[in-house]
């Protein structure tokens, strides 16, 4: 058994990552503002991460074996944390994200068209941190998601307090009506009505992971194994926006229609114009299995289909009745 703190995990695959580690005899504390309680069994500690003054003194006296950090966003809010835990924890794994690599965000070495990411594209050890940029504005951590989360990183990776790593994450899909960002529901109802896909002429592969492998990942990476530095998470298989949408098509009993992107107009999500698709090399080599996204997502897009419908049906019945 292991004393792991869990820095979100009130949604999501975070919130099963939490159930997934008490299942497996773990003592788990959970630390969020408490807009979610915890789940029976699992300490919650109610403090705004921002704040770390009262993030410390919610911790009290208490330590820990591993802390997973599911919401650090900024090198702010990496700091905050590595003060207020350096001394109480042993390791450190922060969740990040696969658009760490995106060229279009920072300048970044360009992979090869077809040849997946490694880690090493971006080095948190010797990433810039700038903690004078307006990371507090909501607009601009908006537009600056990347970098926040290179930069958080990078703060990690320089304290000495802990060893840290991070667990960069591809896109994540599954869960039905928790699958929260709506990327997949976009799909969904563009397909279902008709209306077109708006893609990139030739839009390249990107990758996807199951919310539940996720969660699967970290509570390996916080309990069976000590790597540190970044570590890439992504089922085998990547796919492009169109090869998606037929999957969804085929299930639907539809067929996608899809409009090019204009200059300066968004694609939708998934469709990208430029090349980093993860290498999940090295978590296979410290002895991770990575399912296929094939193997998957058939499942998740009925998942999807099914919530779509029925928000759909209560729609319309809200609707006569009123």
């Amino acid at each position: 058994m292991q004393r792991i703190c869990v820095v979100g995990g009130s949604r999501y695959f975070g919130k099963l990552l939490v159930q997934r580690l008490q299942a497996t005899g773990h003592q788990v504390t959970v630390v969020n503002r408490g807009s979610t309680p915890a789940p029976a069994g699992v300490e919650h500690l109610v403090a705004d991460r921002d704040d770390e003054a009262a993030l410390i003194a919610a911790l009290g006296a208490r330590s820990f074996d591993v802390v997973v950090d599911q919401v650090c966003y900024t090198p702010v809010q990496a700091a905050i944390a590595a003060h207020a835990f350096g001394g109480r924890t042993q390791r450190y794994v922060m969740t990040s994200t696969i658009e760490v690599y995106d060229p279009a965000t920072a300048a970044l070495p360009i992979a090869p068209t077809g040849t997946p990411v490694h880690e090493q594209a971006v080095d948190p050890d010797t990433w810039r941190v700038q903690m004078d940029l307006p990371w507090h504005d909501a607009a601009y951590l908006e537009a600056h998601y990347a970098e926040g989360k290179r930069q958080a990183e990078a703060v990690f990776a320089q304290h000495h307090g802990f060893h840290s790593a991070a667990v960069r994450s591809a896109h994540v899909l599954g869960g039905g009506p928790q699958e929260f960002t709506g990327r997949l529901a976009h799909y969904i109802e563009h397909i279902t009505k008709g209306t077109p896909i708006t893609v990139h002429d030739q839009a390249l592969p990107t990758v996807f992971i199951h919310y539940r492998e996720l969660a699967d990942l970290l509570v390996w990476a916080a309990t069976a194994t000590d790597f540190t530095g970044p570590l890439n998470a992504c089922s085998d298989g990547p796919l492009d926006a169109r090869a998606l949408s037929a999957v969804i098509a085929s299930q639907a009993g539809t067929q996608a229609l899809y409009r090019s992107v204009s200059v300066g107009e968004s694609a939708s999500p998934f469709s990208f114009d430029r090349h980093y698709a993860m290498s999940n090399t090295r978590a296979k080599e410290l002895g991770f299995c990575f399912s296929h996204t094939a193997h998957w997502l058939p499942g998740v897009v009925t998942e999807a289909l099914d919530a779509y419908t029925a928000s759909a049906t209560s729609t319309a019945r809200a609707a006569h009745t009123t």
